[in-house]
């Protein structure tokens, strides 16, 4: 009996619950903080995304540098 209680314990069975039954366990508070979390992660690509273009927008110092001696040739 005790060996048929353990190789039942150890061994994989399929998962019974649905997604339905994790807003009963978590609460309000859980989704109000996934969502501040989420916001974050925005937040946080928005920055990123205005630093690239800011940076784009900038002349390349090495660019300037190889103009000028081209124009001296001409």
């Amino acid at each position: 009996m005790r060996l048929a209680i353990l190789i039942a314990t150890l061994t994989a069975g399929p998962a019974l619950a649905h997604p339905g039954h994790l807003a009963e366990v978590a609460g309000h508070g859980h989704w109000i903080a996934g969502a501040a979390i989420g916001l974050a992660v925005l937040v946080g690509l928005w920055s990123k995304a205005r630093e690239r273009g800011a940076a784009s927008d900038e002349p390349e110092e090495g660019a300037e540098d190889d103009a000028e001696p081209e124009e001296a040739r001409a």
